[in-house]
């Protein structure tokens, strides 16, 4: 593989605490060299002139679909998806079919990633077998397989003794269990957040407590076990506030938070518009700025994008009928932006939140930096790059989105992952082969 030059880009890597003008050099997929005047060598260059040069995104939480569902999405589609919107590492959740709670499964997903994929896949696997909440999975056997993590995400773990033996079986493996904290009893039937939108459009509403009755369990269970509780999807100010309680008081809790939830209310579900259709749902404007508190002063710990496309006809139906699930990796940091240009996020935080942060939570030192012989895994963007959202030209199978047709401000303009080129915008200039 040829050397590439990154030439004259803003450097930005939360995780050291740089933020310069300069160059970077690639070499045999590692970071060889940063600085401005580059040695004297042969390699393609890259201009990065008024663009920002970031370590590559890292995403702890996706639905890549496959095996079972290849109508939403694949493997390839997913992670060429994830590539366009700045991705180089993305964990995928159990929730196929069959579920991921086998090591035979894993080894499946992992073997399809390294033929297929175009960046770093890490599986999640299943807590419970089937994801049924009854027994659980050869936990042992799915980190031989390579899993970073345990979930039955799409359903939470329901049986708090479950839940309990889970999290001690956590404790000699090293790895979090992450929860979908909602209380099933509190969310049957229901099609989006409770509140006067849902009164006024005639459907039953998911109230704030179903996910702050499972946040507090799961709280009080990681105190009881002293293992690690990651909680997904965080949507509720009431959430928010139980976290922050627990992390004050030295439980091993952590979260994250999806740019839907952090950027968009449940207004959007006016007309029944079934895109903004998500689990748990999106909430209101005061959710929003809570959600937007916490990530500022890391009560919440990552952004991640719960990218889950679903099937063209499985959102142009009744609102009552219609999936939940968003297509995120490609509009989730051009959304991110947004609290940035208003001044309510910092970049260097927003950064920091997508690369060292998440490395952080999979206790991986070779993600989320741009040091010296670190993979080379490299975003490159344009913080003030306009572009309109057409769903039809998204790379993922999945074209459902609430965002069709806004005008976004910043977008990934090139991502390269183990040294390699994997996706570049057209306004890109490359010298080079590629």
């Amino acid at each position: 593989m040829k050397s590439l030059l990154i030439k004259d880009g803003r450097i930005i890597d939360p995780g050291q605490g740089i933020d310069e003008r300069g160059s970077l050099l690639l070499s045999e997929g590692k970071i060889a060299w940063q600085g401005v005047t580059p040695p004297q060598t042969d390699y393609d260059i890259l201009y990065a002139e008024g663009m920002v040069v970031c370590p590559g995104f890292v995403d702890l939480h996706c639905h890549l679909r496959q095996p079972g569902f290849e109508e939403k999405e694949t493997i390839a589609t997913g992670t060429r998806a994830a590539a366009r919107g700045g991705f180089t590492t993305v964990c995928c959740m159990p929730n196929t079919s069959p579920p991921m709670d086998s090591k035979e499964t894993i080894e499946y997903v992992r073997a399809e990633a390294e033929k297929s994929g175009v960046i770093r896949v890490l599986p999640i696997g299943c807590v419970t077998r089937g994801r049924k909440g009854e027994e659980l999975t050869d936990m042992a056997a799915l980190v031989g397989a390579g899993v970073i993590g345990f979930s039955d995400d799409g359903s939470p773990v329901k049986d708090p003794e479950i839940m309990r033996q889970a999290l001690e079986k956590s404790r000699e493996l090293g790895l979090p269990i992450i929860d979908h904290c909602e209380e099933l009893s509190l969310i049957e039937g229901g099609q989006m957040n409770e509140g006067a939108l849902a009164e006024r459009l005639g459907l039953r509403g998911i109230p704030p407590a179903s996910e702050e009755i499972m946040v507090s369990r799961d709280i009080m269970l990681a105190r009881m076990t002293g293992r690690h509780v990651h909680i997904a999807h965080v949507s509720t100010a009431g959430a928010l506030m139980l976290i922050r309680d627990a992390k004050k008081h030295g439980a091993n809790v952590t979260a994250e938070v999806t740019p839907h939830h952090l950027t968009l209310t449940d207004e959007e579900c006016n007309g029944y518009n079934t895109s903004a259709k998500v689990s748990p749902p999106l909430r209101t404007r005061r959710d929003n700025q809570s959600l937007l508190r916490g990530l500022r002063d890391g009560v919440i710990d990552i952004i991640a994008t719960d990218h889950a496309p679903p099937a063209r006809a499985d959102k142009e139906c009744d609102f009552i009928k219609a999936a939940t699930g968003i297509s995120n990796f490609e509009t989730a940091f051009g959304s991110l932006l947004g609290p940035v240009h208003s001044g309510q996020l910092t970049l260097d935080m927003l950064i920091a939140r997508l690369t060292c942060d998440p490395a952080k939570l999979l206790k991986d030192n070779r993600l989320g930096t741009l040091t010296i012989g670190a993979p080379a895994d490299i975003t490159i963007f344009d913080p003030h790059r306009e572009w309109a959202v057409d769903p039809e030209a998204f790379t993922s199978k999945g074209k459902n989105t609430p965002l069709t047709g806004r005008v976004l401000k910043g977008r990934t303009m090139a991502t390269i992952y183990n040294g390699k080129l994997v996706y570049k915008g057209d306004s890109v200039t490359f010298v080079g082969e590629l």
